[in-house]
């Protein structure tokens, strides 16, 4: 029994690409080296501009009529390609989608992150796939689901809109929320809370006066309280260890 085995040959895109004796055409309109016309001439004088030059000819239109060919250097010809492919596809952008899963008897509380969730992803031009699940005797009251579903796309109108209408398919409610334009979406909240919390504290009177910094000497940063103390007569500061009625005060060493 004979079975067809892959053949080992490389079928990237530049190994379709005919150079020099592969190319099937009898006449070949011509690039030259220096990327100006050459003119429409026949495959051998073609092959001969190329040997003449020490580098390939090189079919880069062929379903064009006659078929156009480059004289240019075959390893040259695939690195130009493969530059212009990555430059390409740096400019195509790739939608994303996340899931967010759900179910009828959700607490508040863990719908409330979800919907947290949800609003990062439409921030981020994400699309977000909900998804609610039944489980057990839940498909005979299928009507909760479908509220918990409408309450979560009233609170992400703001930010995303959805494509089509709720539908039970199976055992579950799909439904998928794409982002609004930015010009049309609301802030996120996120951002909006973090400018909130690094507002200025200086002293120009449009926030919070922001407080001393503590040094080592006065941790606190609050001006340090004087204590009178009796028989001490205040701004006395050079006595300040000395006793104020001393009976040796008067007596002078000889």
């Amino acid at each position: 029994m004979n079975r067809s085995f892959p053949p080992r040959r490389d079928f990237s895109p530049a190994s379709f690409v005919r150079i020099n004796g592969k190319i099937r055409a009898r006449e070949v309109r011509v690039i030259g080296a220096d990327g100006k016309q050459a003119g429409v001439m026949s495959l051998n004088d073609a092959l001969a501009l190329a040997r003449q030059h020490g580098v390939d000819l090189v079919e880069i239109a062929p379903t064009a009529t006659p078929p156009v060919c480059r004289v240019v250097d075959f390893g040259k010809y695939r690195y130009e390609q493969a530059k212009k492919d990555k430059e390409s596809k740096k400019h195509q952008h790739a939608t994303q989608v996340k899931e967010v899963q759900l179910s009828p008897r959700i607490d508040p509380h863990d719908l409330g992150v979800k919907i947290q969730h949800a609003i990062e992803f439409l921030c981020e031009d994400m699309k977000v796939k909900v998804a609610l699940r039944f489980r057990g005797r839940e498909m005979q009251h299928t009507e909760f689901g479908f509220e918990v579903i409408q309450k979560f796309l009233k609170e992400v109108e703001p930010w995303g809109h959805r494509d089509f209408e709720p539908k039970l398919i199976g055992k579950g409610i799909n439904v998928m929320v794409s982002p609004l334009p930015r010009n049309k979406r609301a802030k996120n909240p996120h951002e909006e809370d973090g400018g909130e919390e690094g507002g200025d504290n200086g002293d120009d009177g449009d926030g919070p006066v922001k407080p001393k910094s503590p040094s080592p000497v006065n941790p606190t940063g609050q001006e340090p309280v004087k204590i009178h103390k009796p028989g001490k007569p205040e701004g006395d500061g050079d006595k300040a260890e000395g006793f104020s009625n001393s009976p040796f005060d008067k007596i002078s060493v000889g």
